[in-house]
């Protein structure tokens, strides 16, 4: 098994984890108010505490895998920064508590932190690939989204996946019968959970 069998087998479940209709509301620019907002401020909550989990995994790598792990780190601290200059342009306050949801997918990757890193190292490119995924789907953006859109599509990014996926995939090949099923089910989590991700941003809209 590799990540490639991972999302033919579960293609259905996969594409409902980025074709969401705040993907196709950012691409088409008819988000209702306050939608773009509400997710911006969860997701930079989840961001932050999915950095801790992502540091963590650190010295658990194996030392070829330990220069995306950390690549990527710092890459959240930039993307944090970058998440509280556009909070400011638009007057938004980043101290909000986290919604149930995003507060669910960050403890159920501190719950990964059990599991061999197999498992973790599927989970961790699985959370990436869902994300490029989605913003990919929603290019080229609205006019109003455009910015965030091209951000989150940078080919930099999508190198980093890319790396990330051959962590997986080495993994993978390393992998008994116990620890691939144990993977499956992490991705399988991560993709319902990105699904549900999206349905915060109508949590405070009233629709």
């Amino acid at each position: 098994m590799d990540t490639g069998d991972l999302l033919k087998k579960h293609d259905d479940l996969w594409r409902e984890s980025w074709e969401h209709e705040f993907i196709v509301g950012v691409r088409e620019g008819n988000l209702p108010d306050g939608v773009f907002d509400t997710w911006l401020v969860q997701d930079y909550l989840f961001v932050a505490g999915a950095m801790s989990y992502q540091a963590r995994l650190v010295p658990r790598a194996p030392r070829w895998d330990q220069a995306p792990i950390i690549g990527g780190l710092v890459a959240l601290e930039q993307e944090l920064t970058w998440f509280e200059g556009m909070a400011k342009s638009r007057g938004l306050l980043l101290d909000d508590m986290p919604h149930p949801h995003s507060a669910a997918y960050v403890r159920f990757l501190q719950s990964l932190e059990i599991e061999s890193y197999i498992v973790n190292a599927v989970a961790l490119w699985a959370v990436e690939q869902a994300y490029l995924d989605a913003w990919t789907n929603a290019a080229p953006g609205a006019e109003d989204y455009r910015d965030f859109v091209e951000h989150w599509t940078d080919p930099k990014f999508a190198e980093y996946i890319g790396a990330l996926r051959s962590s997986a995939d080495r993994a993978l090949s390393r992998a008994d019968e116990r620890q691939a099923h144990r993977a499956e089910d992490a991705f399988v989590s991560v993709a319902r959970l990105e699904r549900d991700f999206w349905n915060i941003a109508y949590s405070q809209v009233g629709i």
